[in-house]
């Protein structure tokens, strides 16, 4: 694979600079932001709502039950990596991502208005896991269009810092979630977000949908796939001969899906939760910790992602492994009822983190031709996250119960360590022409 080893802007890459561009990319996050906070917004609220729809026997049962069905949403993601990646590569990146906004934004929705256990019994866990299962296979087509979209409309000497924009808006969508609790437990209490207060930011996420529908209908389609997609073409049996020929990236993808994920919905998404629940942090301020953390992730990202462009994919993904493998077992363990301590924790983690999910949208990206980018990006990372990511809120929480927190912590260095080899065993692919 020939990679340029230079990555000055071209008179080309400069017009892709004009202020259009810009908007654009303001565009696609905002649409990212709002559907990674209508999927990120059920896992935050989890400790409150837990008991409307599961039966609470005053410990963690109900959240338990939760948080099960959190990782129950997980199973769709594979179906809607495929399915969503399929229409991306052959109906446009453009058409998946706004539709799987209208998808994700109807599950919350539907959240927002479901009965409670004690109106109508079981049927409310029904209801649950139907809106999960919605909101599952919208968020496999997410991932699968949006790296895409993002590292395909990017200029290819600042490929890396555009790709970081994609979890500058997946942080910004989970940190507004945050936001709205915290700002729900200072002003009407835990005991409110536990009665009805916890509807607000999932109607929220439904009627933000609309928002996000407008904005992605108005975005252009991207230069690579107008030029090479053949929308007509291509077809399931084509799309599946493709994925086949590029069986090393799928491998790849496998790799460095398992080394981030855990690592991910452990400190982006569930650190908070679990604090407030395992370890006695209150609950306003285990919230405002969250949003705090996460702001100061957001301004860190654009670092890596710069980094990435001036040494290369695999230098910045490197450091990211040695990071955590060093440091799992010290984060988890000294998580206590303190919420200046988790503060610190958490913005540790979640520096190191940057490095490697910051990239992810440009490194995946160039591992695939055109006709199957989105498709061999989403399969892979879905079916991952499927079985790894929506577990982890839950088997942190039950080992911790059980006084086994370093079990966790070794379950993710494993992982970890995994994607140090996948990373040590790939090309680089730094400036590679995506078109």
């Amino acid at each position: 694979m020939s990679v340029p080893s230079h990555t000055s802007t071209s008179s080309t890459e400069r017009q892709e600079l004009a202020p259009h561009a810009f908007r654009t990319l303001l565009g696609a996050g905002i649409g990212n932001a709002l559907e990674w906070y209508d999927w990120s917004v059920y896992a935050i609220f989890a400790p409150f709502f837990a008991a409307q729809f599961f039966v609470d026997d005053g410990a963690t049962a109900a959240l338990l039950s939760a948080l099960a069905v959190f990782a129950v949403g997980f199973v769709m993601r594979p179906i809607g990596g495929f399915l969503f990646g399929w229409l991306a590569d052959r109906r446009g990146r453009r058409f998946s991502m706004t539709t799987s906004m209208v998808l994700m934004a109807a599950g919350s929705l539907l959240i927002g208005v479901a009965p409670t256990h004690a109106s109508v019994g079981l049927w409310a866990t029904v209801v649950l896991v139907l809106a999960r299962l919605a909101q599952g296979l919208a968020h496999g087509g997410e991932i699968a269009a949006s790296y895409t979209y993002i590292a395909e409309i990017a200029p290819r000497a600042r490929r890396g810092l555009w790709s970081t924009s994609l979890y500058v808006s997946v942080t910004a969508g989970i940190v507004t979630a945050s936001l709205i609790g915290a700002a729900a437990s200072s002003t009407l209490g835990a005991g409110a977000l536990r009665e009805w207060a916890w509807r607000i930011p999932f109607l929220i996420g439904g009627l933000l949908g609309l928002v996000g529908l407008y904005l992605r209908r108005t975005l252009p389609e991207t230069d690579a796939f107008e030029q090479r997609g053949r929308p007509s073409r291509t077809k399931v049996r084509e799309l599946l001969r493709g994925l086949a020929a590029n069986k090393r990236s799928l491998l790849r993808m496998v790799g460095f899906s398992l080394a981030s994920t855990v690592v991910y919905y452990t400190w982006a998404i569930g650190a908070s939760g679990f604090a407030i629940t395992t370890r006695g942090v209150p609950t306003s301020a285990g919230l405002w910790t969250s949003v705090a953390a996460n702001a100061v992730f957001m301004l860190t990202l654009p670092l890596w992602g710069k980094l990435s462009d001036r040494f290369g994919r695999k230098p910045v993904f490197v450091t990211y492994s040695v990071a955590f493998a060093a440091l799992s077992f010290p984060l988890l363990l000294l998580i206590d009822q303190s919420a200046l301590r988790l503060f610190v924790i958490m913005v540790v983690a979640l520096f190191f983190l940057g490095a490697f999910v910051g990239i992810m949208p440009a490194y995946f990206a160039e591992l695939f031709p055109t006709a199957v980018r989105a498709s061999g990006i989403g399969v892979p990372y879905s079916f991952v996250v499927a079985i790894f990511g929506g577990t982890a809120p839950y088997l942190l929480t039950w080992l911790s119960k059980q006084g086994l927190e370093w079990v966790f912590a070794l379950y993710m260095v494993v992982l970890v360590l995994i994607g140090l080899v996948t990373t040590l065993l790939s090309p680089e692919t730094r400036g590679k022409d995506l078109r």
